[in-house]
């Protein structure tokens, strides 16, 4: 007989993630960060028909300790473009922030605005922005500036009083985000089936390989695999069962 789940420590459910939405823009600190655990979602959104666009502030030229910044920076476009191109996302942009160094401020919150008011998105996704992963690992700068200047460049985009340059360019407000979901979160509220976009998500991965080769030993297809299959499988008990890609969606 089984034994009645204690509800005090049941794991909280996760909820869908809304689906009446048209346009979506990913803003992320650097090439590989929608991959390590969205992009398997967004395989999934644009075979529906949805359009997403991907905003990096930077081209990760630090980000291979072995190949200098000049050099780096323009291999990891390339490869960036690739692994978007995989899971059907067509526009790549870049800000030209500086890896590792990028700084919180109005510069910042007013390139991500500049980017709402042109792609006119309704749901905005970046990546986990609070200063450690699962409490355990710190998390790199870069990441926290990113994702705390999305969030309020959400509200930026739409109030024509900042950042008035912007209209002055051509680029009306835009007020329509309706959410932003932030990947990697340690406190998930929603999630997407992962298992349909699960193969492109890999295979968008393995297009980052001059920095997988950098970055592990492990043959590159076994750690992609088992990196995001593993995360995936460690969800589902709180998807009804069903391997998760889980985002903390906020609502405005």
């Amino acid at each position: 007989m089984t034994e009645p789940q204690n509800s005090a420590t049941a794991p909280v459910q996760l909820q869908p993630m809304p689906e009446d939405w048209q346009r979506a823009l990913a803003v992320v600190a650097h090439p590989d960060d929608l991959e390590y655990g969205c992009s398997g979602a967004i395989a999934s959104w644009t075979d529906a028909g949805r359009e997403v666009t991907y905003l990096l502030a930077t081209r990760g030229e630090a980000g291979i300790d072995t190949l200098p910044p000049a050099e780096a920076g323009p291999l990891r476009e390339r490869e960036q473009r690739a692994s978007a191109a995989v899971v059907g996302v067509d526009t790549v942009e870049f800000l030209d922030h500086r890896d590792g160094v990028i700084e919180y401020g109005t510069a910042l919150r007013r390139d991500i605005a500049a980017a709402i008011r042109r792609h006119r998105p309704e749901l905005l996704i970046t990546l986990n922005y609070q200063e450690t992963w699962a409490g355990t690992h710190w998390n790199t700068p870069d990441h926290v500036a990113v994702g705390r200047a999305t969030l309020d460049a959400a509200a930026d985009a739409g109030n024509r009083w900042i950042f008035p340059e912007l209209a002055e360019r051509g680029l009306e407000p835009w007020g329509g985000v309706r959410w932003v979901a932030v990947a990697g979160s340690d406190t998930p509220t929603h999630a997407v089936d992962a298992r349909p976009g699960m193969e492109r998500a890999i295979r968008s991965l393995l297009e980052h390989r001059a920095y997988l080769e950098a970055l592990t030993d492990e043959d590159p297809e076994k750690y992609c695999r088992g990196f995001l299959t593993g995360f995936a499988e460690e969800l589902a008990p709180r998807f009804g069962g069903t391997p998760a890609v889980t985002f903390q969606l906020f609502a405005r």
